[in-house]
């Protein structure tokens, strides 16, 4: 390990730190500095940084608390480290999605709803005769406030017959009532109709109203004889013979069905499946206010708190300002002069929120609005949302653990952001910060950089010290971009095949806007944080085109865990603005240019539990499972390839089911998940692991990493291929079975993708991708767009969301939104090759793009 300067007394001492891939890592850190950890993807940075320094500070500070007070805390497992000496205080801003409740809110995470209550509960403005509301009464989380029609979500849902019976050409029995359940039930209902006269034969929209309202609409459940199986006209004259029936079946409306089963239901599939036919329409009791009408009727600067929370919280700064001054306006006077106390009051409250905006606005969030729910915000907003409440605190001698604070920001808030990070280090506080963006790593006081490959390849500390000694570590991937001498291949720009024109798009910010994507080219869109380019790209033009396609919008992710009450994983809630609001493609079906598939790359997991994981979703583990079935041992037994799941009986492991550990549960400390007794942490039962297959069993071949699987599968071509596409998209530390539960957004992305690209080439796909390079190491940057470029000479057009300069710099070309956030964006201020944009006035982009570009050429 390279070290600069001798450790003092103000150090953090790590000795024999082995947690993951770390290799008995001793580093001493500097207390009071700005400390960036680096090192490409996988390589063991947040091992030592959260895994580790974070870890064994939380558990430090759990001993002081009461044995009961520590069931309250999500503990972390105990790291596996010597020693750590001169530990301070830690606080954790890890990346993590919203909450998946659209009860939790910006105004929440932040707190400054609670002083907004409080504001409008002792200096706003009453109507004559209204009584004193406490705080409480203008929240729409609690029965005093929330509005009784919506019960505080703002929406009302409702199943209609447009939503109900999507193709009005079927009859009942060709599932015109797509809402009525499938199987056996479904078939029940059209039987009932049948025995109650209705023709099950005729066209849903040659029925009269009456009965197609009574057949989705009614509440009546009558129960009736049935004759299953039986045709229509047999079953009608088995009634008039009064023929003994089937059975008796009892009929349930359309409506009355999906409502109750979405209420009642304990399957997530099941519910997900009904939620798809309600449809969300503002409550018309608050009018999406969310509050009861009592609450609605105070006012402060003459709006209601409703409406003050839906201002972006750039405009409600300058709201609050006079305010916060002691100079309010002239009314504001004027009951001052009748209230003194009242006056004294909103002084403290404004001055209070005014210093609290302050600090949003200077991490770039002034775009957002208190109102906006967490569900929508991008987890390096959220992060710096509670960065902001820690700017505030004042608190000191805390080592604040940050992980990609700049994931999601152009390079332009990016300098907002090392502000804040400086003031809470001139406060007395220590940053352990994880980066991979170039322009943090460089205002670091002090580098630790981790390597020197991936996995187990990695975990090496490479140097620790001041920034600029990081020059002289040869093995060092950082230091080869961050001191300029990356090389990459010149490549001449491509001419766009033709052009896809969205027209008059309305999408949040985005007005009546028009937009010309280039097919046949990597194109990139940028902009700053907030200023409309996922609304453009990962919401209109994926829809609109999936649209044309008859395609169904791009795979979401399933829901991520209770949200508000009768409506878990915010099913309803988070489709509720899914919809683009106006927009379509000029030229229809032809302007699509030839296009005839949409891929929409995200960050979504690629599954919920630990059974699923890199394998299974990538398709691999089939090819596994094969080639063990196809073993000599395999045959002789009669093993098929079901018996090297371990999500099947007759091959798991009986006393874990398969999971490889059991948890045991020690109440006041972190529960225990320890290696199966039975099978020592394989998944499988001893007969399965007797099958080998070159001297490798199942579970030591689901062990491997990517890389060392490439190798043992040298004589497999279609494992090959697979293996090979996750290596050079930077996933070879990864090993076949991590649990999906273990994956960052960025590495299930990069997943999604190499899945894509073992595919057969077909051409004539569009591929949409939301900021790939997040948790990307420059190098590994550079594999991405190999990648990307190849997709692009294979015929497909490839549109990537990207704040990243060296992404910008190596496309075709670039549609530049903005050119703020928010009510300030939403146009489009520049398009055309990189080196065009970076020459316009008018972009914030400019400026870092033509930096990119110039050290592009000078790195050539």
């Amino acid at each position: 390990m390279a070290t600069s300067g001798e450790a003092d007394q103000g150090c953090v001492r790590v000795r024999g730190a082995r947690e993951h891939n770390l290799k008995d890592v001793s580093v001493d850190i500097p207390r009071n500095a700005l400390v960036v950890f680096t090192g490409i993807s996988g390589s063991g940075k947040s091992s030592l940084a959260f895994g580790t320094l974070y870890a064994e500070a939380q558990r430090r500070y759990l001993e002081s608390v009461s044995p009961y007070a520590r069931r309250l805390f999500h503990q972390m497992a105990v790291p596996e480290v010597q020693s750590i000496e001169g530990l301070p205080p830690a606080v954790a801003l890890q990346q993590q999605r919203g909450a998946p409740t659209t009860r939790s809110s910006v105004g929440s995470v932040s707190t400054l709803s609670n002083s907004l209550r409080m504001l409008y509960s002792r200096a706003g403005d009453y109507p004559p005769g209204q009584e004193l509301l406490y705080a409480e009464s203008f929240s729409p989380n609690t029965p005093q406030g929330a509005c009784p029609h919506c019960h505080g979500l703002g929406r009302v849902y409702e199943a209609t017959e447009a939503s109900m019976v999507p193709d009005d050409s079927l009859t009942i029995r060709e599932r015109a009532v797509a809402a009525w359940p499938t199987a056996w039930h479904g078939q029940n209902l059209r039987d009932i109709l049948v025995t109650l006269g209705y023709d099950v034969d005729k066209p849903w929209r040659e029925m009269s109203r009456k009965e197609r309202d009574w057949i989705l609409f009614t509440d009546e459940q009558p129960t009736v004889p049935v004759y299953a199986g039986l045709e229509p006209a047999e079953a009608r004259r088995a009634l008039k013979r009064k023929e003994a029936p089937s059975y008796q079946g009892t009929f349930t409306g359309a409506r009355k069905y999906v409502l109750q089963t979405f209420a009642t239901t304990e399957s997530a599939a099941m519910k997900k499946r009904v939620a798809q036919y309600m449809v969300s329409t503002v409550c018309p009791g608050c009018q999406g206010k969310r509050l009861r009408p009592e609450s609605l009727s105070v006012t402060f600067a003459g709006l209601d708190i409703g409406a003050i929370a839906q201002l972006p919280l750039r405009r409600l700064a300058g709201l609050l300002q006079p305010y916060a001054e002691g100079r309010p306006p002239a009314k504001g006077k004027r009951a001052a002069a009748l209230h003194p106390e009242k006056a004294i009051v909103t002084q403290r409250i404004a001055q209070d929120l005014a210093a609290r905006l302050e600090v949003l606005l200077d991490l770039g969030l002034g775009y957002l609005s208190l109102e906006r729910s967490t569900p929508t915000l991008s987890p390096g907003e959220l992060q710096r949302l509670r960065l902001a409440t820690q700017v505030r605190s004042s608190l000191f001698g805390v080592v604040y653990v940050l992980d990609e604070p700049s994931a999601g920001l152009h390079p332009a808030d990016t300098e907002a952001l090392l502000r804040a990070l400086d003031r809470l280090k001139a406060a007395g506080n220590s940053l352990f910060v994880v980066e991979h963006a170039l322009d943090v790593i460089r205002h670091a006081d002090w580098i630790v950089d981790v390597g020197p490959q991936a996995g187990e390849q990695g975990g090496h500390v490479l140097y620790s010290g001041p920034p600029p000694g990081l020059e002289q570590v040869a093995q060092s991937h950082t230091a080869r971009y961050l001191f300029g001498k990356a090389r990459r291949p010149a490549r001449a720009l491509r001419e766009a095949a033709g052009w896809l024109r969205l027209r008059s798009v309305e999408r949040n910010n985005l007005r009546k806007l028009d937009a010309d994507f280039p097919l046949g080219v990597l194109a990139a869109v940028s902009g700053v944080s907030g200023s409309g380019k996922s609304s453009l790209v990962s919401q209109a033009l994926v829809q609109l085109v999936a649209a044309q396609l008859g395609q169904a919008p791009a795979a979401g992710g399933e829901p991520d865990g209770p949200g508000d009450p009768g409506d878990p994983g915010g099913l309803l809630s988070a489709g509720a603005d899914s919809g683009v609001v106006g927009g379509h493609i000029a030229g229809g079906a032809a302007g699509l240019g030839g296009i005839s598939r949409l891929v929409q790359v995200d960050q979504k997991p690629i599954g919920r539990t630990p059974r699923s994981n890199l394998a299974t979703y990538t398709g691999l583990f089939d090819h596994v499972r094969k080639l063990f079935a196809a073993t000599r041992s395999a045959r002789a037994r009669h093993y098929d390839a079901g018996r090297f799941s371990f999500n099947v009986a007759k091959g798991r492991c009986g006393n874990c089911a398969g999971e490889g550990f059991v948890m045991v549960e020690l109440l006041f400390l972190p529960s225990v998940y320890a290696p199966c007794p039975v099978c020592h942490g394989a998944r499988y039962n001893a007969k399965t692991l007797e099958v080998r297959y070159r001297e490798r069993n199942i579970a030591e071949v689901l062990g491997m990493t990517v890389d060392a699987a490439w190798d043992f599968f040298a004589d497999e071509p279609p494992l090959r291929r697979a293996l090979g596409t996750l290596r050079e998209v930077g996933l070879g530390y990864l090993r076949l079975g991590q649990p999906a539960t273990e994956l960052s957004g960025g590495e299930a992305q990069r997943i999604k993708l190499a899945t894509e690209l073992q595919r057969t080439g077909r051409g004539n796909t569009l591929y949409v991708l939301d900021e790939p390079t997040t948790g990307l190491h420059p190098s590994d940057i550079d594999k991405l767009l190999l990648q990307l470029h190849g997709l692009v000479d294979a015929g497909n057009t490839v549109v990537v969301v990207e704040h990243n300069m060296q992404v910008l710099a190596d496309s075709d070309w670039v549609i530049d939104v903005g050119p703020g956030a928010g009510e300030e964006g939403g146009a489009i201020v520049a398009a055309g090759p990189p080196q065009a944009v970076a020459r316009v006035s008018g972009s914030r982009t400019a400026p870092y793009l033509a930096a990119a570009l110039l050290g592009a050429a000078a790195g050539a």
